[in-house]
């Protein structure tokens, strides 16, 4: 990968984590997950009520191997709430196990209290 397809991958993620509320990075598109974590993840969202954009990370291998470098996460789907990485799936689903990630959303803004 050359540096400058690295710059565009990091300025694509930078760009779409700052110009939406809540991003999930994630394998296939939210109407039509492509893996269990990524479905988990976006049931958890819409069982919230949660407005987010999904980034297919499957239509570019620069794109899959740049967010985990931007986040420092070696796995996928990730989940960004204005602009702060909250955590792969299994943070989401404990996150939404105890009550913590509605609450985090409120505080963020992006959901109903």
């Amino acid at each position: 990968m050359s540096a400058d397809l690295n710059t565009e991958v990091h300025q694509f993620i930078d760009g779409t984590i700052k110009n939406n509320p809540v991003v999930l990075f994630m394998k296939g598109t939210p109407d039509q997950p492509r893996c269990g974590f990524s479905s988990l993840v976006v049931q958890v969202l819409d069982h919230l009520g949660v407005e987010f954009a999904g980034v297919d990370v499957l239509q570019d291998n620069d794109l899959r191997e740049g967010i985990k470098a931007y986040s420092d996460w070696p796995t996928i789907p990730q989940l960004y709430v204005k602009e702060e990485f909250i955590g792969g799936a299994d943070i989401v689903r404990e996150l939404f196990q105890n009550g913590e990630l509605k609450t985090l959303l409120a505080e963020k803004g992006v959901l109903e209290a």
